[in-house]
């Protein structure tokens, strides 16, 4: 138990004074940035998923 009390203690200290944490305007530009990301591999899985849809869906239909 007194492990887990210097560990949470040590852990406390130096979240507190060795890590720097960003700015207001550096975490914005980051989650923005993140953001705009996300937007576009996911406009890109969607297409390339209706591309392949629409190519099976074309094959199953002159196959049977």
């Amino acid at each position: 138990m007194l492990k887990l009390k210097e560990y949470i203690n040590e852990s406390f200290s130096e979240l507190v004074n060795k890590v720097t944490w960003p700015t207001w305007s550096e975490l914005t530009s980051s989650a923005i940035v993140v953001l705009v990301a996300s937007i576009i591999i996911a406009l890109v899985v969607f297409g390339m998923d209706s591309v392949f849809t629409w190519g099976i869906g074309n094959l199953y239909k002159s196959l049977f």
